[in-house]
């Protein structure tokens, strides 16, 4: 096996590991944010902002870590 199907086979591996790890993150963030909402209705508003800036983060992490997997796949 060559050196480049090698580098194509790792960055395929590591970004499903990323997608899955964002997915894995972004869905205990929403569980968390629904059950506070259920929990304190009043402050769903405060919930759902840190929610959105939380996944923000999250899928900025996940894109940086793909980019990374497709870059070290092509040298």
């Amino acid at each position: 096996m060559s050196d480049l199907a090698l580098a194509y086979l790792a960055a395929g591996i590591g970004a499903a590991i990323v997608a899955i790890a964002a997915g894995l993150g972004i869905g205990r963030i929403g569980s968390a944010a629904m059950e506070g909402t259920a929990r304190q209705p009043e402050a769903a508003n405060a919930i759902r902002t840190s929610m959105i800036i939380s996944a923000a983060l999250i899928e900025g992490v996940a894109f940086f870590g793909l980019v990374i997997c497709f870059l070290l796949s092509l040298k």
